[in-house]
C-alpha cells in the first residue's frame, strides 16, 4: 500500500523515481587502538585518504570551471579544499591517532564533532548550516578509509530517473551524479539553507529535505514520488497515483517555461506600479545567475563568505576586488553590500572565539564590527574605493541603538577622509543604510530614518527574535512563522514609516522570494524585493498579476486579524 511522508519543500517541482540509497559512512565508524610500532602506517593511510579526496575535489573544481555545474557547487568545492587543509581538522586528527593510538576514522570523527559544536553556536542560520562542510568532508574521508567510497545510480531502461536518499549531500555528491539522470533529492537532515536546498534549487532538481529516518523506511530501487512544492514523499505509489503526478509534472513544467519569456519583462503590477527585483549573492560567482534573471540590482551582497573557512583575513585589496568585480558587471544597477555578519562565536584570524551563554544576542553584525574597529574600516576603504565603479550602496546588519549608527558613520567619514588624503576616488555621496532585523529596531524607526539613506527588513532575523524561535532547532522549528500577527505589523509597520519619509525600503529575507507573500508584501507597499536569483522570475508573475487597487484594502483587512489561522487562509486567498 503506498504511504506518504512529510518533510521540508526546498526545491519545487515533482520527481517520479526509484530510490538510489547513498550510505553514510559516519555510522559505521569504530575505535580501535592502534599498536605503537603501526602508528606511522595508520598517519600515512589518513595522509593517502587525505590526497584521494583532495584529487577527487581538485576533479569537481574543474567540472565547475569548465561551466558544467552551477556556479554555487564551485564555491562550495573551494570551501571543503580549504576545509581539508585547515590544522583545525586533519593536523589536530593526526595528533589524535598520535596521542591516544587510535584508528584514523575514529579520530577524525572526534575531531569534527568538536568542530561541529563550535558551528553550533553561530546565530546566523546560513552560516550555522555550514557545519555541514565538516560532516561532508569527514564523511568523504571516513569512506576512502573504509574502502567504500560508493556507487553511482544504474541506468534505467524504464525512463524513469533515480531518487537519491541520504542523510545528507554535499555539493561533490551533487556534481558526481551529474550524468545519472538524477530527478530528485531526499535527505534526513537540512533547512532551506542547506548544501542540498541551495544545490537544488539552482539545478531545478525536486528536493524534500528533513524527513529524519527516511533512509531507514526506504529501499533500494523502491518506486517513490517527490513533491517539491508540497514537501510530500510518496511511497509505492499505485499506477493511478503515478499518472495523477506525471500530469501535474507536465503542468509544472509548461509553467516553467513559461516563466522564462518574463525575463526581459518590467515587474510592474495590473495597475502600472513598477517594483524593483534584486538578488541575494555571496560574491562574484553568482553573477551568471544574476543576469540569467536580469535581476534590477543586488539587495544583499553577504561579504562575511570572504571571511570564513580560511586562517588569515582578507586584506583590502583582495575586498576591494571582490566588490569592484560585482559593481562593474552590473554598470548603472545598484549593488547593496552588507558589511559582514559575523560574531564572536566564530573566530576569525585565528582568535580564540568567546565563550557566550547566548550568542544570538551577544557580540555579532554590527556589534562585532565596532569592537574591531580596525577590521572594519578596512572593510570600509574598501567599499569605499569599489563605490568608484558604480552605484554601490554600504548596509549595515542587526542595528538596534543610535550609537551604532553614529559610530558607523563617522568610521566612514574617517575612511573616506584617508582615502581623500591618499587622492584615491570614491563616490562621495555613497549611500549607507541599516538591516531592520530586531524588534527594537522595527519599534523605533524615527533614529534610523533620520541617519540612514535606506533600510532593508530581514524578515529571517526579524521572525526569530520576535518569536523567540530558533528555525534550525527542530523541536521549536514548527513555531517558526512568518504569519504571526506581531511580525506582520513590524514589516508592514516599516514599510509604511518609510513610505511616509521618503525612505527606500526592502525585504531581502526568505519571505522576499516566496510566492505565498509576494501579494500579502506589494499590498503592505513594499516595491523593492531582493531574493535568490533563481526566484525572481517567479516572484515577477505574481506581480504582473497584481491589482494594487484590490490588494491594498485587503491586507489592510489582515493586518487587524490576531488569529493565526485566518490570517494564513486570508493570504492563501490573495494568490488565488
Amino acid at each position: 500500500m503506498p504511504f506518504t511522508l512529510h518533510g521540508l519543500a526546498v526545491s519545487q517541482g515533482i520527481a517520479i523515481g526509484h530510490v538510489h540509497l547513498v550510505s553514510h559512512a559516519l555510522l559505521e565508524v569504530n575505535h580501535y587502538h592502534v599498536a605503537p610500532r603501526y602508528l606511522d602506517e595508520e598517519l600515512a593511510r589518513l595522509d593517502e585518504a587525505l590526497a584521494t579526496v583532495q584529487g577527487e575535489l581538485i576533479g569537481l573544481k574543474a567540472v565547475t570551471t569548465a561551466g558544467q555545474a552551477h556556479s554555487e557547487v564551485g564555491a562550495f568545492v573551494d570551501l571543503q579544499l580549504m576545509m581539508l587543509a585547515d590544522p583545525m581538522l586533519v593536523d589536530a586528527a593526526r595528533q589524535l591517532v598520535t596521542e591516544r593510538r587510535c584508528n584514523a576514522e575514529w579520530a577524525l570523527v572526534q575531531q569534527m564533532e568538536h568542530l561541529v559544536e563550535q558551528f553550533r553556536q553561530i546565530e546566523d542560520p546560513y552560516l550555522r548550516e555550514r557545519q555541514a562542510d565538516v560532516v561532508q568532508v569527514v564523511e568523504r574521508l571516513v569512506k576512502v578509509l573504509l574502502g567504500h567510497p560508493g556507487h553511482l545510480p544504474p541506468r534505467r531502461r524504464d525512463g524513469l530517473g533515480s531518487i537519491v536518499v541520504a542523510h545528507d549531500l554535499s555539493p561533490a555528491d551533487t556534481i558526481g551524479f551529474r550524468d545519472h539522470n538524477i530527478a530528485g533529492f531526499v535527505t534526513d537532515v537540512g533547512g532551506p539553507t542547506s548544501h542540498t536546498a541551495i544545490v537544488a534549487r539552482s539545478l531545478k532538481i525536486p528536493a524534500v529535505v528533513g524527513l529524519h529516518h527516511v533512509r531507514d523506511l526506504l529501499e533500494d530501487d523502491e518506486l517513490i514520488i517527490v513533491d517539491g512544492t508540497r514537501g510530500v514523499i510518496i511511497v509505492a505509489p499505485d499506477e493511478e497515483i503515478v499518472e495523477e503526478y506525471r500530469l501535474r509534472r507536465s503542468e509544472l513544467e509548461i509553467e516553467r517555461s513559461k516563466l522564462n519569456r518574463l525575463r526581459d519583462t518590467r515587474a510592474a503590477t495590473l495597475d502600472g506600479e513598477e517594483v524593483n527585483l534584486l538578488a541575494n549573492i555571496e560574491g562574484p560567482k553568482d553573477l551568471p545567475a544574476v543576469k540569467t534573471a536580469n535581476a534590477d540590482g543586488i539587495g544583499l551582497y553577504r561579504t562575511e563568505f570572504l571571511f570564513i573557512g580560511r586562517d588569515t583575513l582578507p586584506d583590502e585589496e583582495e575586498q576591494y576586488e571582490a566588490y569592484r568585480a560585482v559593481v562593474k558587471a552590473l554598470p548603472g544597477k545598484p549593488v547593496t553590500i552588507r558589511t559582514f555578519d559575523v560574531g564572536a562565536d566564530k573566530a576569525l584570524n585565528g582568535a580564540q572565539a568567546r565563550e557566550e551563554p547566548n550568542p544570538a544576542l551577544g557580540l555579532r553584525a554590527v556589534r562585532y564590527s565596532l569592537a574591531e574597529p580596525k577590521m572594519f574600516k578596512t572593510q570600509l576603504r574598501a567599499l569605499l574605493r569599489a563605490s568608484a565603479h558604480g552605484r554601490l550602496q554600504i548596509m549595515v546588519p542587526m542595528l538596534a541603538h543610535a550609537q551604532e549608527v553614529d559610530q558607523c558613520l563617522a568610521l566612514v567619514e574617517k575612511a573616506k577622509a584617508e582615502l581623500r588624503a591618499e587622492k584615491v576616488k570614491f563616490d562621495e555621496g555613497i549611500r549607507i543604510g541599516g538591516m531592520i532585523e530586531v524588534p527594537a529596531a522595527a519599534l523605533s524607526l524615527g533614529m534610523f530614518i533620520r541617519r540612514l539613506a535606506f533600510l532593508s527588513i530581514g524578515t529571517n532575523d526579524l521572525i526569530q527574535y520576535t518569536l523567540a524561535i530558533d528555525r534550525s532547532d527542530e523541536a521549536v522549528a514548527h513555531l517558526y512563522d512568518p504569519l504571526h500577527p506581531a511580525v506582520l505589523k513590524l514589516i508592514a509597520g516599516t514599510i509604511s514609516s518609510g513610505a511616509r519619509f521618503g525612505l527606500p525600503v526592502s525585504v531581502c529575507g526568505e519571505m522576499a522570494g516566496d510566492p505565498l507573500y509576494t501579494e500579502l508584501l506589494l499590498g503592505m507597499g513594499l516595491r523593492n524585493f531582493s531574493m535568490h536569483p533563481g526566484s525572481i522570475l517567479e516572484i515577477k508573475q505574481q506581480i504582473l498579476r497584481a491589482d494594487l487597487g484590490e490588494l491594498a484594502p485587503k491586507v489592510q483587512r489582515i493586518l487587524k486579524m490576531d488569529e493565526p489561522a485566518r490570517i494564513r487562509e486570508a493570504v492563501e486567498r490573495l494568490t488565488t
